[in-house]
């Protein structure tokens, strides 16, 4: 036993080392099997978003009675917020099949029209990342939205000429974390239009313990509340984390989540106890340090962190934002008062009579 121990510390110091993708909030192929064990079958047992689920039940109800399909629905939010998930249920819920597709897959406007011909009546095609669709393939499916056909061309040059195919009433769902990118036209042609908040403490304390469960490890509630706290509230954050946790307390631990192992696992994955990880730490440190607290701009930001400028707002800034570590001005991003006090750092005399 002995002489296997330092090979699996070596495991769990490799580990440490992937701070951004524990807490990264990106789906990863690996954890397929994860989020289909973790997944929710149904309304009833998806934690968070309550009024949203308690409106779904009402369409889904209303759609079942009238045997139609659902209205097109747009789910809006940061990633790791539960977008998928919600659509896997909702074609559970009506009974129908789930194709899923993603904005930058549809590259042009045949494969969205293999993807339109192939659905049956009421079954539902989840798009994400619907944002990233091309013009071409956007103007195209406009009418299959409304009024449940496709115009095709057939034959080339001088021979060419379209014609028009039905397709079988169907329901889009689109998920977007870039609200600001759909244009207007296709966001009209949604019937329903959700926008997912990130999860309090409360509510990823279920689904932590839910999802320990289903690992088959014990977690008391100090250690889920301690997980909780530290997850950024984000569902898909909080999974990754109990499964991290999971081997540390087998490792170095009792083989329960408590208190004290959750602590000890996110100290070693430099997570603290706001949820930040070195990155964050390391944005809002840059904006402290190099440029006395801001404003600066995100291109500037971009380039000293090395990451892209998407990076930055679609991965980084919604929690930071949410949370009160970071303004965003017409003249740039600002660190507020918030965030020198999590790092320690004295307010400058200029800001400190600022709104942050």
């Amino acid at each position: 036993m002995a002489a296997k121990k330092p090979r699996k510390d070596a495991t769990l110091e490799a580990l440490a080392g992937e701070v951004e993708r524990v807490l990264g909030v990106a789906a990863r192929p690996d954890e397929d099997r994860f989020d289909r064990l973790f997944r929710p079958e149904s309304l009833a047992e998806f934690v968070g978003q309550k009024t949203h689920c308690e409106n779904l039940n009402v369409y889904v109800e209303a759609a079942r009675r009238r045997k139609e399909p659902l209205d097109h629905i747009l789910l809006c939010g940061p990633p790791g917020l539960g977008k998928t998930t919600l659509a896997h249920i909702l074609a559970k819920e009506m009974g129908v099949t789930l194709h899923q597709t993603s904005g930058p897959a549809v590259e042009h406007k045949g494969l969205l029209t293999g993807q339109l011909t192939k659905l049956g009546r009421g079954d539902i095609l989840f798009v994400d990342e619907i944002h990233r669709l091309s013009a071409t393939v956007e103007e195209a499916l406009y009418p299959a939205m409304e009024d449940f056909r496709i115009d095709v061309m057939m034959g080339d040059g001088a021979y060419a000429e379209s014609i028009t195919l039905d397709i079988k009433p169907f329901t889009l769902i689109g998920a977007t974390t870039r609200t600001g990118l759909l244009t207007k036209p296709l966001q009209e042609r949604f019937g329903v239009t959700l926008r997912l908040d990130f999860y309090p403490p409360e509510d990823l304390e279920k689904i932590i313990s839910r999802s320990a469960r289903l690992l088959g490890v014990a977690c008391d509630a100090p250690g889920a509340r301690e997980l909780s706290t530290r997850s950024r509230g984000t569902p898909r954050v909080a999974n990754r984390l109990v499964r991290r946790v999971r081997d540390f307390a087998e490792v170095q631990g009792s083989g329960k989540i408590d208190r004290e192992i959750v602590r000890h696992t996110c100290e070693r994955l430099g997570v603290d106890h706001a949820g930040l990880d070195d990155m964050d730490r390391r944005l809002l440190g840059i904006l402290i340090e190099h440029y006395e607290g801001g404003p600066v701009g995100v291109e500037t930001l971009a380039a000293a962190l090395a990451e892209p400028r998407d990076t930055i707002e679609d991965v980084y800034e919604p929690y930071l934002l949410q949370q009160g570590y970071l303004g965003r001005t017409p003249r740039g991003r600002i660190a507020t008062k918030k965030a020198y006090e999590h790092l320690g750092e004295r307010q400058p005399i200029k800001a400190q009579g600022s709104l942050f």
